[in-house]
């Protein structure tokens, strides 16, 4: 272990970044399962975890789902054909048409829109937020008037510019998908997101504030959706005695165990995203006097669930770092750090951090995709003849100097105080 370093001892136990935090009565709801053996995608597991979100967000009705990806696949389905009728079997509802996304997020975001045969078309973040920019969005809606739908996700539990996504939208005519798989909990002006789009999704997935191992929901105040949604997500079987299909299914229900994990966790939600909150103070206050922020949020009309607590690397704070695709070099200078190096000095003592998300613009999948920022089109807008500046790219800054830090609720105040100091050293070298 480096010098730098010493007088401090790895965890015994592994700090994880976020993992699972379970209080007991979530067993006693996967046994009523066993017991009465409701082991499938029915019982009353999945009846009570439905109402129970629904409750809880305000929204009037919820399906619960095999994943939050399968949520956002049936959102993105029900966009589709709401705007483009009913697709051939072997069709998405999206072929031939674009879609604006939210850039900086995980790509369970925008694969549906692929799902979908659709082509997504990268929306810049914004620096306040983190999230889409409405600035690109109109932008993006001045070179592709067309286009009539937004996929919006709430990096990390923090909610984004929703009024001005919302208006704008509405002024094209564009519908909503909300991801809200990172948010559960958070509010916009009062209200919970997972209800600010035409169709809404969260996950539980086994890192998410709450979780069931896995599994999602699909959250709506309609009933005609909330009933195709049922049918969907059950091989889209038609009223009829034998087994008879008109339009593709899927096999997207949530177990009836799965639920009873679910069940047992709502009632602790508001207790994780308090835990997380404090999280997220210990570290703001612990790296007060270095060159670092938080991942921000507006106090004036949000608040976050605080899922993951974030850093951001003052520009002239960074030393030297190169990223490739799989590895990533850096030079440690005095008074300075990066990602790469931060990240490995914690995994070193038995922590897991991460990097931001990369940029979907950036990800080798999409890299023909269309790209918009505050400025306009943001591919090939360098020149080798004429200094045009740097190019507009907010999403790539954040990508390279911010990172993901240990947010277990289960971290306890003089663990977190270890990997503050990890941190603090890694600048005082």
């Amino acid at each position: 272990m480096s010098k730098n370093f010493e007088g401090i001892k790895p965890f015994e136990k592994k700090i994880w970044l976020s993992s699972p935090t379970m209080h007991g009565e979530e067993l006693e709801y996967v046994k009523e399962a066993f017991d009465t053996n409701w082991l499938s995608t029915v019982g009353k597991n999945i009846n009570e975890c439905e109402r129970m979100v629904a409750e809880y967000v305000s929204c009037k009705y919820a399906v619960a789902l095999s994943a939050g990806t399968a949520a956002l696949h049936l959102c993105v389905k029900l966009a589709g054909e709401k705007l483009y009728g009913m697709a051939k079997p072997n069709e998405g509802t999206l072929k031939g048409h674009k879609v604006f996304c939210s850039d900086m997020t995980f790509d369970a975001t925008v694969n549906p829109v692929a799902y979908e045969d659709g082509e997504a078309v990268f929306i810049d973040t914004e620096r306040d937020t983190w999230n889409m920019d409405p600035v690109a969005l109109k932008k993006a809606f001045e070179i592709y008037p067309d286009v009539k739908l937004v996929v919006i996700a709430h990096l990390y539990g923090t909610p984004g510019k929703i009024d001005e996504i919302r208006a704008i939208c509405k002024e094209h005519g564009a519908l909503i998908v909300e991801d809200a798989a990172e948010s559960l909990g958070a509010t916009y002006k009062g209200v919970q997101t997972g209800t600010f789009g035409d169709y809404n999704a969260i996950s539980f997935n086994g890192n998410k504030i709450i979780t069931g191992s896995s599994g999602g929901m699909f959250l709506t105040d309609s009933k005609d959706d909330f009933d195709k949604v049922r049918k969907w997500s059950t091989q889209s079987r038609e009223d009829a005695p034998w087994y008879q299909h008109e339009e593709v299914g899927y096999n997207y229900r949530m177990s009836n165990i799965i639920a009873g994990i679910v069940r047992g966790q709502i009632n602790h939600l508001d207790e994780h995203i308090a835990q997380k909150k404090a999280i997220y103070e210990r570290y703001k206050e612990g790296f007060k006097d270095l060159p670092v922020s938080m991942n921000p949020y507006d106090e004036t009309c949000s608040t976050p669930n605080f899922w993951l607590s974030c850093m951001l690397i003052d520009k002239d704070a960074m030393c030297k770092q190169v990223r490739g695709e799989k590895e990533a070099l850096y030079i440690s200078e005095k008074g300075k750090s990066c990602p790469t190096e931060i990240l490995e000095a914690i995994q070193k003592f038995n922590a897991e951090g991460r990097p931001i998300w990369k940029p979907m613009h950036m990800q080798p999948i999409y890299r023909n995709n269309p790209f918009i920022t505050a400025k306009g089109n943001g591919r090939a807008v360098t020149n080798a003849y004429i200094d045009e500046g740097e190019a507009l790219d907010v999403g790539n800054d954040i990508f390279e100097r911010g990172l993901c830090l240990p947010s277990d609720n289960k971290m306890t105040p003089d663990e977190q105080d270890v990997i503050i100091e990890i941190i603090r050293r890694c600048f005082d070298k």
